[in-house]
């Protein structure tokens, strides 16, 4: 054998299709779920001070069926790592608006990506009080709670993806179980005066009721958030073009029918008066605890409280997980800093970015639930949410013959409900979010001309056609 034959190089680490629709839907419906439900129920209640709260469900669902709709054309049409990122590029032109639209959401994703995780570990330290009294009382023992969950999440994400494709099955049948308990225990113990009971002109239509729906659909989309997750880890999903619709559409109607029949069950138990208002009532921490401990004791209601803390870590270990593929899919497009690109050389995962990504939403646990809620819906919904139903629109416009193996159904009318809708969700906010969500939009333009400007790309690009 010749020694300077040179040996072989080990193939270059890419990432694998292992996930299937089971997968895909777990995932989804784990992130979605989550401790949103849980700990967000008596705000809910409080935005319209009583059980016609819960039309806030409704026009969250108006919406986010439709949008679903919109993130399954595209994650079937454009299916790879990304998400959101691909679509706006790929829809608007990938060296002109494209590019804008591509870093507007990167920029976006930086400032709401990690509140939304640490969003999740904030619930779970909250939730915790139920069983550690004493931790409601000292601020920053809850922060560091959060954090260290923060951490076993980033530990847990460390690994292959077809061992975690196994963990999140798990999670899945976890959460499924508790949000099973709630509503079989409610439906058994059901009293329908005590869930309709309606205060005085409870349906008065007015400007503050017009305030009072929006403020408890935002509530009902924070808690729906989540259907689309398969998509940002596209290219680990095996047949894109039939998984990922499926499993957005299926996440979206199965977790529909959980939440209306869960929130049904408890205020069908528990009086919605002894949790409302939220802001003012300890109770309001642990409704769903205290909805068993009415049943079955305080035994038995600290054992269901540890099921919802493990749906509460189901749900953000969902989210890093599709959330750390974001940054580095834009860096391998060179749209982003070009360490978020490393895959891992044995383990097949971008770590670089699971880890940063990790550490900043464990940094955000600092802040308050409400707080990280309004930033980064109202962050969000511009150039994600509204961008999107135009790239769907663009898309079809200029790539007529593209395969699509899942149309929307009923096209465009969809496109228009959800723009409504998200417009009205964004609208009735109030003037901090909006002014926060406008303001990062207007930073996130400033940033991208000087960017530009710099490395002499569109719109600075030098016009080299006379040379």
């Amino acid at each position: 054998m010749n020694s300077d034959t040179p040996n072989p190089s080990p193939p270059a680490p890419n990432l694998q299709r292992r996930f299937g629709l089971l997968q895909a839907t777990a995932l989804n419906m784990t992130n979605m779920i989550g401790v949103g439900p849980f700990i967000t129920i008596p705000t809910l209640m409080s935005a319209l001070g009583g059980p016609q709260s819960m039309l806030g469900w409704v026009v969250a669902i108006l919406i986010t069926i439709p949008d679903g709709m919109i993130w399954s054309e595209l994650g079937a049409a454009l299916p790879g790592s990304g998400g959101s990122y691909r679509y706006l590029r790929e829809s608007f032109g990938r060296e002109t608006w494209g590019r804008l639209m591509a870093f507007l959401f990167i920029w976006q994703f930086i400032l709401s990506g990690p509140l939304e995780i640490a969003s999740g570990y904030i619930g779970f330290s909250q939730y915790l009080g139920y069983v550690w009294p004493d931790l409601a009382s000292h601020r920053w023992l809850q922060v560091a709670v959060a954090a260290t969950v923060g951490l076993l999440n980033v530990v847990l994400l460390y690994r292959q993806i077809t061992t975690i494709g196994k963990i999140t099955v798990s999670l899945w049948i976890g959460t499924l179980l508790t949000t099973g308990m709630v509503i079989f225990t409610g439906a058994a113990h059901f009293d329908a005066k005590l869930a309709f009971d309606f205060p005085p002109n409870a349906f008065s239509f007015s400007i503050g009721f017009l305030l009072g729906l929006g403020a408890a659909s935002r509530i009902g989309i924070y808690d729906y958030l989540g259907y689309y997750d398969v998509c940002y880890i596209g290219d680990e999903v095996k047949e894109p073009g039939r998984v990922i619709p499926r499993s957005i559409l299926i996440s979206v109607a199965g977790v529909a029918v959980i939440y209306l029949t869960m929130n049904l069950s408890i205020i069908g138990v528990i009086s919605w008066r002894s949790f409302v208002p939220a802001e003012s009532n300890p109770n309001a921490n642990y409704v769903v605890s205290l909805f068993m401990e009415r049943l079955y004791g305080r035994q038995v209601a600290s054992i269901f409280t540890a099921l919802v803390l493990w749906t509460a870590f189901g749900s953000v270990f969902a989210l890093l997980l599709g959330y750390s593929r974001i940054p580095f899919a834009a860096a391998q497009d060179g749209y982003f800093f070009k360490v978020f690109g490393r895959l891992h050389p044995t383990k097949h995962f971008p770590h670089v970015s699971l880890v940063v990504m990790g550490l900043i939403a464990i940094l955000c646990c600092a802040f308050s639930l409400q707080t990280v809620i309004d930033g980064l819906l109202t962050t969000r919904i511009l150039v994600q949410f509204v961008g999107q139903i135009f790239a769907v629109i663009l898309l079809r416009r200029h790539a007529p013959d593209l395969h699509r193996p899942y149309r929307i159904w009923f096209y465009p009318l969809p496109c228009l409900i959800a723009l409504v809708g998200w417009l009205f969700a964004f609208l009735t906010a109030g003037k901090e979010p909006i002014l926060y969500g406008l303001g990062s939009l207007a930073m996130g333009v400033g940033f991208f001309f000087v960017w530009s400007w710099r490395t002499q790309r569109w719109p600075f690009a030098e016009d080299r056609s006379a040379a």
